[in-house]
């Protein structure tokens, strides 16, 4: 998933995805390396939950150019 962050939070980043402009709650301990604005790409298992915002479990998150 391409997404750019909106907010960091304890144990997490809500992020907006490029592809379907929706928020989604990503879980992940790596929150230090990311600031609200980051353009990120998510791996994750495909598995996203039907609550609002939806949440997934990053396996990794790099941060790409602007």
């Amino acid at each position: 998933m391409k997404a750019r962050v909106l907010a960091v939070q304890d144990g997490g980043l809500l992020v907006r995805d490029c592809r379907t402009d929706q928020e989604v709650d990503v879980r992940t301990p790596h929150t230090f390396r990311f600031r609200p604005e980051d353009l990120v790409c998510i791996t994750y298992d495909g598995i996203m939950t039907r609550s609002l915002p939806p949440q997934i479990r990053a396996a990794a998150i790099r941060r790409l150019p602007r």
